[in-house]
């Protein structure tokens, strides 16, 4: 069970980090980087930050080697702003969650059938009972 205190730690590393990434990290290889969470280890020692990075794999893995390079300067923008006895010491982690969300809502609308509404010319078909549906009234242009 995690405590109150660690999950602060996370939140505030994942504040910090992300915000860093997005405004004051200037690595190229770093672009299209999202913090979707972070574990800190119950002694505060060592965090993994999990991304996700939009691109294919081998831009990921420069992103991911980007980060990682980076990990002192974000480290340093983390001691800055939490007070504990120890900076955790940063270690990045593609997240896959995101990609596999997306695979799974690609494969279920291949899968699963399409309710489209009927289009005008559908409309024209005969109802249930048999009868043909009322023919709009010219008068009702008029107004």
């Amino acid at each position: 069970m995690t405590s109150r205190r660690i999950l602060k730690v996370a939140e505030a590393v994942r504040e910090v980090v992300s915000m860093a990434i997005l405004t004051e990290l200037r690595d190229p290889r770093v672009r299209d980087v999202t913090v979707t969470y972070v574990e800190v280890s119950p002694d505060l020692r060592q965090a993994k930050i999990h991304v996700s990075v939009m691109g294919d794999p081998t831009r990921q893995q420069l992103s991911l080697r980007g980060l990682q390079h980076a990990a002192g300067f974000l480290q340093q923008k983390v001691a800055q702003r939490i007070d504990t006895r120890y900076t955790p010491k940063l270690k990045f982690i593609l997240d896959q969650g995101v990609k596999h969300s997306i695979e799974v809502s690609q494969l279920l609308n291949q899968l699963l059938p399409h309710d489209d509404p009927p289009s005008d010319e559908e409309s024209n078909e005969p109802t249930e009972d048999g009868s043909e549906p009322a023919a709009p009234d010219p008068k009702d242009d008029l107004d």
